[in-house]
C-alpha cells in the first residue's frame, strides 16, 4: 500500500492479499466477463483499475451500488439504496429510505495530518462496519467534486454497472466523489488479508534512505476488516 487513503484500516506498507476471482472471471485482454461470481457488497474492499488511467491500480471501499443515490454533505454520508421493482402490482416500486450513516468516536489523538490530529470513528453500514478518519477542521471539498448532469454537488446516482468508492482515509483520499464512477469491467478483486507490513519509521538523522523498512508491523498481519 503506497498512501494513506485507506487508513486506518490500511497503512503505508501493508502487502495484501486479492481474490480476483470474487467479481467474476474475466478475458485477460478484453476484460469481458467469462463467468459470474459475485457482485461486490457494500464495504467491501475493492481493487480496480483507475477509470481516468487504467494503467493505474486504486484500492477503496465500495459505498455505492448500482441505482443507490449517495450524498455526503458536511462529512456525513447518507445512502438511499435502489428502488426494487414490487410484486403487489406491475410497474409499483418499492423504495428505501434515505440512511444517515451513524458512526460513533473511538479517538482523536492516535492519527495526524500535520499539526492536526485526526478522528477515528466507527462508522456503520448496517451490514458491515469500519473505522474512518476524518479531520474535523479540514474544510469541504465541494467546489472539487465530481458533478452528475441533474443532481446536486454533493449527491450521486450510481448507474447500473458502476460502483461509487471512496476512501476510509475521508480528507484525504481522491475517490469517487472527485472522478466519479468505477465501471464493473475495471473490477480487479477483493483485498480480504494483510500478509506482510513493514513499518518506515526512519528520522531526520538516519543514514538508510527512507524506503527502507525499519520494522515489521506483526500485529496487523490476518483479514481485512
Amino acid at each position: 500500500i503506497p498512501s494513506g487513503s485507506m487508513m486506518p484500516t490500511l497503512l503505508v506498507g501493508d502487502f495484501i492479499l486479492v481474490q480476483k476471482y470474487s467479481y467474476g472471471i474475466k478475458d485477460p485482454v478484453w476484460r469481458s466477463q467469462l463467468v459470474d461470481v459475485s457482485e461486490p457488497e457494500r464495504g467491501d474492499i475493492v481493487v480496480f483499475k483507475y477509470p481516468l488511467d487504467e494503467r493505474v491500480d486504486y484500492i477503496k471501499r465500495a459505498i455505492g451500488l448500482p441505482g443507490d443515490k449517495i450524498v455526503y454533505r458536511d462529512k456525513r454520508l447518507y445512502i438511499q439504496p435502489k428502488c426494487e421493482e414490487g410484486e403487489v402490482q406491475k410497474g409499483a416500486f418499492l423504495c428505501n429510505e434515505f440512511n444517515k450513516i451513524d458512526f460513533k468516536l473511538i479517538n482523536d489523538d492516535e492519527f495526524m495530518q500535520g499539526p492536526m490530529a485526526l478522528a477515528r470513528l466507527n462508522e456503520d453500514l448496517t451490514t458491515s462496519s469500519h473505522d474512518i478518519l476524518i479531520n474535523p477542521k479540514s474544510p469541504e471539498r465541494k467546489g472539487r467534486y465530481y458533478q452528475q448532469l441533474g443532481t446536486p454537488a454533493d449527491e450521486w446516482v450510481v448507474p447500473a454497472d458502476h460502483y461509487f468508492m471512496m476512501g476510509d482515509n475521508r480528507d484525504n483520499s481522491q475517490d469517487s466523489r472527485f472522478w466519479g464512477f468505477v465501471p464493473k469491467e475495471n473490477l480487479v478483486g477483493k483485498a480480504v488479508f494483510i500478509w506482510m507490513s513493514f513499518e518506515f519509521d526512519n528520522g531526520p538523522d538516519d543514514i538508510l534512505p527512507g524506503w527502507v523498512p525499519t520494522g515489521v508491523r506483526f500485529e496487523r498481519l490476518g483479514n481485512i476488516q
